[in-house]
This record gives C-alpha cells, structure tokens and sequence, in this order.
C-alpha cells in the first residue's frame, strides 16, 4: 500500500443535508466550503460533495454506482456499523457476510445518503482478498439488489 489519498467528487443537492449526514453521521472533518460545495475527510480522503440542480433519483440496485470504505480492522469496520446505527443513517443493505468459508470472505453494508449515493463499508478476513485472490472469479453480489 502507499500513503497517497483519494479524491471523489459527488453530486448532492443540499449542503446542510450534506454535512448532517457527512460530518454528524458519519464523523467526516469538514474542510473548505462555498455555497456550491464542501469537502469532507472520510478516513483520511478526500470527497467533494457539489450542488448540483439536476434531480438526483435513485440507483435501481447497488451496481453500478457506489464508494465506501475498505477497513484494515474489524474493529474499525464495527465501530462505524455502530455510528450510522447510532446516527439513524439510511442503511440501503444491512449487514451480512459475503463469500462465506472463502478466501474471499468479507463483512459488508450498504448506506444511502440524502442524495442517493450509496456507500460500502467492508471488512476483509484475509488482507490479500482486497486486490488479489484471482483464482477466484467473484466480485460482489451476483444478483443486482
């Protein structure tokens, strides 16, 4: 791994929203803020939430579209299970396991923010499942939700 930090930019269409559920819900740190963004730190990255006026409508499913986070500790994945459940945040999957028994097992759920952005918390029991294990052909869930 490396120490370089991602960039995402989402739209949203509602700043006071954005930050209830960023910063209040989730325990983002707000950064820099103008009338038409903000930016948020969610585990050390980057997001960028615009305003925009198109209608954001709902995804019919978790694929194509979603982002999250990929915890290194159960424990971490937990504890942030525990603030959206605390936070009353939308879950738009609660959790489960996936690929039970495999290599490839990992701990999962699903939020949805206001705007319809959905976001993925994992956690991995075996590290080298997140970018390896390629004797395996599973990636996610086989039917779209």
């Amino acid at each position: 791994m490396n120490n370089h930090i991602f960039h995402l930019a989402f739209p949203i269409n509602d700043i006071a929203k954005s930050k209830q559920f960023y910063a209040a819900g989730l325990g983002c740190e707000v950064g820099r803020e103008s009338p038409t963004s903000v930016i948020f730190n969610l585990c050390g990255h980057q997001l960028v939430a615009h305003v925009t006026k198109e209608p954001l409508t709902p995804q019919k499913g978790i694929y194509p579209r979603h982002f999250g986070i990929v915890f290194s500790s159960e424990a971490d994945w937990e504890a942030m299970l525990q603030r959206a459940k605390d936070h009353g945040l939308s879950f738009y999957q609660e959790p489960k396991h996936r690929f039970t028994d495999l290599p490839l097992e990992h701990r999962t759920f699903f939020l949805e923010d206001p705007f319809h952005n959905l976001l993925e918390f994992k956690y991995y029991y075996h590290s080298d499942a997140i970018f390896g294990q390629r004797d395996y052909t599973q990636v996610g869930d086989t039917v779209s939700e």
